[in-house]
């Protein structure tokens, strides 16, 4: 018996170990890709005659050269991010003064359990710092996306519909006390019920081809004017 017990000893003081390697890869995987993104984007500078889109994962996502047919667009999105996480590496963008700006931001902060209000301050002091260091870009805030808490996927923005409503109200007002222009996104992506069209995404939360067409189409406009 006390020999089953040493040979296993090393085992059970290995566990710990173990766990941590098999739990903690998501985190440390998104502060990666974040830093290996940026370090990409320190490399490739804004210039004055581009259109930047900037924000999460739902950015990071789209081939926008190929959807607006133009090629001067500039993806910033980067997986995971968030509102401070874009204020943090901004300057990638503004020190390039862009014709356009178009931000989509705050959805991952909704998932963190903030409240309205204070995601409103946090966004409030990313759009006065774009205003601040690239007065002349013409800045567009696109509301945060619905989601479709039915795929019971992210659990941590089950409930939390309630949560990005009030929050886009705010986002509004900020927009219309900075100089910028408000896109409201919902009417080209929600359904009746206030959810993310089923056909538009696979996850809930993410977007599809038919998702990233709806969502182009409705902002071309924008883009083109």
């Amino acid at each position: 018996m006390n020999r089953i017990i040493k040979n296993i000893l090393p085992f059970i003081a290995a566990l710990p170990f173990c766990c941590a390697a098999f739990f903690s890869p998501m985190p440390a995987m998104a502060d990666e890709y974040w830093d290996r993104k940026v370090s990409l984007f320190d490399s490739i500078p804004v210039y004055r005659e581009d259109i930047v889109f900037l924000g999460n994962s739902i950015t990071d996502g789209g081939e926008f050269n190929e959807l607006f047919k133009l090629e001067n667009i500039k993806n910033r999105g980067i997986r995971s991010d968030v509102i401070d996480g874009v204020l943090k590496r901004l300057d990638q963008v503004t020190d390039g003064h862009p014709a356009k700006i178009f931000l989509l931001i705050g959805i991952n902060d909704v998932a963190h359990n903030l409240t309205p209000a204070r995601l409103a301050d946090k966004y409030e002091r990313l759009v006065k710092a774009i205003r601040e260091k690239s007065p002349e870009t013409r800045l567009y805030i696109q509301s945060v996306m619905p989601v479709n808490n039915d795929f019971r996927r992210y659990k941590t923005l089950t409930g939390k519909e309630k949560t990005i409503v009030e929050f886009n109200k705010l986002i509004k007002k900020i927009a219309e006390e900075n100089n910028a222009t408000y896109i409201d996104l919902w009417p080209y992506l929600a359904d009746k019920n206030g959810k993310l069209y089923r056909r538009y995404t696979n996850d809930g939360l993410h977007l599809t081809g038919a998702g990233y067409k709806a969502w182009t189409a409705g902002i071309k406009k924008y883009v083109a004017e």
